[in-house]
């Protein structure tokens, strides 16, 4: 199995897992032109594309997902929460698409991938990551939540790649330029994870877990360099046992796209 990111952060997100011939697209927050466009840059396959599917509704992660789907013939899985927002926005031109409903702790097949949903503490209506298995590789996909519930550890505890939000350092958030509502909403229960927050969890899994992706990194209230020296101290004398990859966008990094692979 291999994990690229294609786009990662608040401008958009969407990641292009691969297993044999089989590939799902999991968020779709840029436009069908550009997902596609990264995605041929990336050295992806369109035909390979069996579903996408979608974590919560914020546009970062659907901007495109409705367009795409229409254009690959593939249908949308998301929670009920998620897609009754979806059919909101889109109105009855959602219906024309197939839209799959993921139930907690319910596995599900897409070609030769198995997938399940778990929630996520984020303030959307209902948000969940994904735990992906297939070939022998499990990925944990965990991207917008304030924070690391017991139950997230449990479900990603037996994965052995692993995309995690490491979205913004505390002290550059604290001084940064974001009014003070923004700013308490990011550092919320229900808002995004922080460096420290993601670093602790990656300590406690360090033992099991072989290659990560920290993702969805704040702009204005990030670096790279910050979150991958936030997580390479957490593992302590395991970090030469673990491959750490920050995702990125094009432009901002000679090496992108990022990936992960087993």
């Amino acid at each position: 199995m291999r994990c690229s990111a294609l786009a990662s952060g608040s401008s958009g997100n969407c990641l292009y897992v691969e297993c044999g011939d089989d590939a799902l697209l999991v968020d779709a927050g840029l436009s069908k032109r550009e997902i596609l466009f990264r995605l041929r840059e990336a050295g992806g396959s369109e035909e390979n594309i069996r579903g996408i599917l979608v974590t919560h509704e914020h546009i970062d992660h659907i901007r495109g997902a409705y367009a795409l789907a229409r254009y690959l013939n593939v249908p949308i899985y998301a929670t009920g929460g998620t897609l009754r927002e979806i059919i909101r926005c889109r109105g009855t031109g959602a219906i024309s698409i197939d839209l799959v409903r993921c139930r907690w702790q319910k596995r599900f097949e897409i070609g030769s991938f198995c997938i399940e949903a778990f929630p996520v503490s984020h303030d959307a209506r209902e948000p969940c990551g994904f735990r992906i298995s297939g070939n022998g590789a499990v990925l944990g996909c965990c991207t917008d939540t304030g924070v690391i519930t017991r139950e997230m550890e449990e479900w990603l505890s037996g994965c052995n790649m692993l995309v995690l939000e490491s979205n913004h350092c505390p002290e550059m958030l604290r001084t940064g330029p974001y009014p003070d509502m923004l700013k308490r909403r990011i550092r919320s229960r229900r808002g995004h994870l922080s460096n420290p927050d993601a670093a602790a969890f990656i300590r406690s899994c360090c033992t099991s877990v072989a290659r990560i992706m920290l993702a969805h990194l704040s702009e204005v209230n990030n670096t790279p360099e910050k979150a991958l020296a936030s997580a390479r101290e957490a593992v302590g004398l395991f970090a030469g046992d673990l491959d750490i990859a920050v995702a990125s966008n094009p432009g901002t990094d000679p090496g992108w796209p990022q990936r992960i692979r087993l």
